[in-house]
């Protein structure tokens, strides 16, 4: 697990971000994981692929090993909760496609997670059949993504409407699977503002 934490001392709101199909090696992740770091959160990254020796996750790897890494993923942040700068009853997550559709899964099964925003990930099968309840979903996508379709996103809105459950989507019109730019940049504002709120104190 990577971690990046704020400067100075004190207790922070932990936010655990998920990488996608590709793996660790998007060195994005860590840019965007210490902008968070730099604005007052505790950001755990983890490397939830080791656990089942993959490089690169294809559709067979991912049914296969999804549920070992939802795992990794809840170890990774009892591990978070227990650091010093952590404060472990203010957890956020953030999932990028892969990431997104277990950033979902998760949120909807650990009532400790307080704050869930997807980047153009979806929602499995069971993940639908099962959600009752679910912390505040921030759906970030691009209309124009060609590895998971903006239906993803639609789906997933209408699942949390239809239960009454509280969400915000923002679509990118010229987007693809990955924001650049502007667009980047304005997801960017959204998250933070997006976990500030839902992991203030007494949120």
């Amino acid at each position: 697990m990577d971690v990046y934490t704020p400067s100075k001392e004190g207790r922070y709101p932990v936010v655990c971000a998920l990488h996608g199909a590709d793996g660790i090696a998007n060195k994005g992740h860590a840019d965007f994981a210490q902008m968070l770091a730099n604005r007052g959160f505790f950001v755990c990254v983890p490397h939830y692929f080791d656990a089942t020796g993959t490089e690169y996750a294809d559709s067979a790897t991912v049914w296969r090993e999804y549920l070992t890494w939802l795992q990794v993923v809840s170890d990774g942040l009892d591990f978070a909760a227990q650091q010093a700068l952590a404060d472990g009853t203010r957890v956020g997550v953030i999932g990028f496609s892969l990431g997104g559709f277990m950033a979902i899964t998760l949120g909807s099964r650990l009532p400790r997670i307080k704050a869930v925003v997807d980047f153009f990930g979806g929602l499995t099968e069971q993940t639908a059949k099962d959600l009752t309840h679910i912390a505040p979903v921030l759906i970030l996508h691009g209309e124009k993504d060609d590895k998971v379709p903006v239906s993803e996103a639609h789906k997933i809105a209408k699942l949390l409407e239809s239960r009454g459950l509280a969400y915000e989507m923002k679509l990118y019109p010229n987007a693809g699977h990955v924001l650049r730019g502007l667009d980047m940049m304005d997801a960017g504002q959204r998250t933070y503002f997006f976990l500030k709120r839902h992991l203030a104190d007494g949120a």
